[in-house]
């Protein structure tokens, strides 16, 4: 191959081949974010005020203050929902907020507006930072390309203005910026981002390519055979808009009656104050009246019903290494029945790591010394799986040698000068050619370790084979056990979908226990493997790492990201991530979700039977204000404290018993 292919031409963007750059919106960038602090921290500094006893006039502008920059956003919500006859709990808490100040309970009031602030600063930040992943998942492309014309000579153009059938140049460690096929050239491109594969595919004349994968060491002459609005990458983003907006609207348990209650409770008190003032009672005791029996009916205690056990189980979900986005999705995680797993980086660890280290017969060498040769030849480079080899004898502790002479052939392998023998480390089918007896049984190792799901890679020492050493991607310890748990809380077997080959996910489905198994699947292969379980009737859990995984996230039920290798974009995509990659913890929480929500049964049920005696009383009979104060607090007080028992490690723990098989 010409020489120039390997040339970085002066003023090409340095961008091609770097990580792509981070977009994350501030949080105070939110206007929304802004508001909520005020209201909190005018809030903070006003209730120390009043509790020692300070004059109402240091402590009142504050809570109006208060009021006022944490409830004109709701509010004009509210308001706008009105215009259009919908009637929502922002208005309602509204309403009961300043209902609370006119009978002066100005401190109730206060709390409930900055509750709603922070909650919506909240959402609108979740909902910025996951179109901020989406965004910058386009920046996994190159802005610019080398474009060849037919004269041989080259050209640096936008990727935006490759059409299809330009041929483009590769160099090493570039990124690719368009969709196509390798016309010359052999090199190993990573390509996890499109199919979450934990290895570099080779590539050479007639094999496709994907925008945005990584291009190894050697260069590639391709061929464009999509536009970039159609290209894989560009379809991923597609898609996860697509499902981030076509995704059913969740509601928790309370809301779905909001807008019966509300317009309920707002007749209702118009009638307890014009019903008996029409018949003659006085104004002001039947304004008493209203207000008293607004604050007894508001929904504070049913507001807290739902919340506090879900935001403790939050917490404690993070406590131990996971981190749910949201108390929708702690609601929704004990609603699943059915699971799929990605394979690369969430069954397994996602780092390929020596499995097998094969001594020919006759070759004079044993474990150790096959390996420390076979990392003093690989210790240069940069490949992953020359990484897997020398880290393996770090690992076991031995001495690598020095080399010299490096030389590394993409597709074939390294070749380096050890100890006075060449020594060559590679794949069998391209250094291997002999018949000699060494040579057929180094063929047979290479074959049983690769139907064994791993990768062999041959070590020669001066041209002859001394050894096959088997590469594989490490399951995770507690894969199996949590594939036996979903499948024990779902009621159905769990399923796998991954980019992978065939056989090796196959091999790694057997070992966890899985039998609906999936492989070779692009990410919007992925999504429709997921849609159809969901038009199915089913509520699905996808758990992933990847940016192929990121559509199935979003498009599924539930999605929960693995943290420590996932991409930004499975990350904001996800509606839960698993912190510390330990797998054992998604049947714990799914538990502790199913948990929560029977807590919330319960608070309901107390908080229904303290509003309906409170209402009761005040209509039938006359409810001083303070003890319709006092009994709607106590209500408040009762349910908060029910719910903040899942706080306690004992929560967790009962959680995950039955998802260890305890009994």
């Amino acid at each position: 191959m010409p020489s120039v292919l390997l040339q970085r031409p002066e003023g090409a963007a340095p961008t091609a081949s770097g990580a792509a750059p981070r977009r994350r919106t501030r949080v105070f960038a939110l206007a929304e974010a802004r508001w909520a602090t005020a209201a909190l921290v005018l809030f903070l500094v006003a209730l120390p005020l009043q509790l020692v006893g300070a004059p109402a006039w240091a402590w009142g502008p504050l809570y109006a203050a208060a009021y006022v920059t944490g409830g004109w956003e709701p509010a004009w919500a509210g308001l706008t929902a009105l215009r259009e006859k919908t009637l929502d709990v922002d208005l309602l808490m509204i309403v009961a907020a300043i209902g609370a100040a006119s009978i002066g309970q100005v401190m109730d009031g206060a709390l409930l507006i900055v509750i709603f602030a922070t909650s919506g600063a909240l959402e609108a930040l979740a909902t910025a930072r996951t179109q901020d992943a989406v965004r910058g998942l386009l920046d996994l492309a190159p802005t610019t390309a080398t474009r060849l014309a037919d004269d041989g000579s080259e050209e640096t153009v936008a990727t935006d203005d490759l059409t299809v059938g330009d041929t483009v140049l590769i160099r090493p460690g570039e990124r690719v910026g368009a969709d196509g096929r390798v016309l010359e050239g052999a090199s190993e491109v990573d390509q996890a981002t499109i199919t979450g594969e934990p290895l570099p595919v080779p590539k050479e004349a007639g094999d496709e390519v994907f925008a945005g994968t990584l291009n190894g060491t050697g260069a590639l002459r391709m061929k464009v055979e999509r536009d970039a609005s159609d290209s894989v990458i560009a379809r991923i983003v597609a898609m996860v808009e697509e499902a981030s907006q076509t995704k059913a609207p969740t509601q928790l348990f309370i809301e779905k009656v909001e807008q019966r209650y509300s317009l309920g409770m707002v007749f209702a008190t118009l009638a307890v104050f014009l019903v008996p003032s029409g018949f003659g009672a006085d104004l002001t005791g039947s304004l008493l009246r209203a207000m008293t029996f607004m604050i007894v009916a508001s929904p504070c205690a049913v507001v807290l019903a739902t919340m506090p056990p879900l935001l403790s189980a939050i917490a404690n979900a993070g406590r131990h290494g996971v981190l749910v986005k949201s108390a929708v999705v702690m609601e929704r995680l004990g609603q699943i029945d059915a699971v799929a797993l990605d394979k690369t980086g969430t069954l397994t660890e996602g780092t390929p790591r020596i499995t097998g280290i094969r001594p020919l017969t006759g070759s004079g060498l044993d474990e150790d010394a096959l390996l420390a040769i076979a990392a003093g030849a690989e210790h240069p480079s940069e490949h992953p799986l020359a990484r897997a080899v020398v880290d393996a004898a770090r690992t076991r502790g031995l001495a690598i040698p020095d080399m010299e002479d490096f030389t590394s052939a993409p597709g074939t392998g390294v070749t380096a000068t050890v100890n006075g023998h060449t020594i060559a480390v590679g794949a069998p089918a391209r250094l291997l050619s002999g018949t000699d007896a060494s040579s057929v049984e180094a063929a047979a190792i290479a074959e049983s370790l690769e139907d064994a799901g791993r990768t062999a890679v041959l070590v020669q020492r001066d041209g002859a084979p001394v050894g096959v050493l088997g590469i594989a991607d490490r399951l995770r310890p507690d894969a199996a056990a949590t594939v036996a748990a979903l499948a024990t809380l779902t009621g159905s077997a769990p399923m796998l979908l991954t980019g992978d080959n065939p056989r090796a996910a196959a091999l790694l489905a057997e070992e966890v226990g899985i039998s609906d198994v999936r492989a070779g699947l692009l990410p919007q292969d992925k999504v429709a493997a997921v849609q159809e379980q969901e038009k199915a009737g089913r509520k699905m859990l996808v758990i992933g790492d990847g940016v192929n995984d990121a559509p199935a996230l979003a498009a599924a039920h539930t999605g929960i990201a693995m943290g420590r290798a996932g991409s930004d974009l499975a990350l904001e995509t996800a509606d839960a991530v698993i912190v510390r990659d330990e797998l054992a913890t998604v049947p714990t929480v799914v538990g502790l979700s199913r948990a929560a929500r029977r807590l919330v049964v319960q608070n309901l049920a107390i908080a229904a039977v303290f509003i309906s005696g409170l209402v009761v009383w005040d209509l039938a009979g006359h409810l001083p204000l303070p003890l319709g104060v006092l009994g709607h607090e106590g209500s408040t007080v009762i349910v908060g404290l029910n719910g903040l028992r899942l706080l306690r490690d004992a929560a967790w723990n009962r959680s995950a018993a039955p998802a260890r098989g305890d009994r």
